[in-house]
């Protein structure tokens, strides 16, 4: 069975110690509805955070 994950949306925001909290929440939330969410600080800007939205 292969999985197939697809990146909905990406945005670069400003970094928050918290902003981990809410992907956890948006992830517990709605995994039954085949959403993921991600978040990476900014390699180039350590201030910056890339928050991603998949279907998976």
């Amino acid at each position: 069975m292969e999985s197939k994950i697809e990146v909905l949306s990406t945005v670069k925001i400003q970094y928050s110690p918290d902003l981990y909290k809410v992907v956890d929440a948006l992830n517990r939330t709605l995994k039954e509805k085949d959403l993921m969410f991600g978040l990476a600080l900014d390699k180039e800007n350590q201030n910056k955070a890339i928050f991603t939205i998949y279907r998976t």
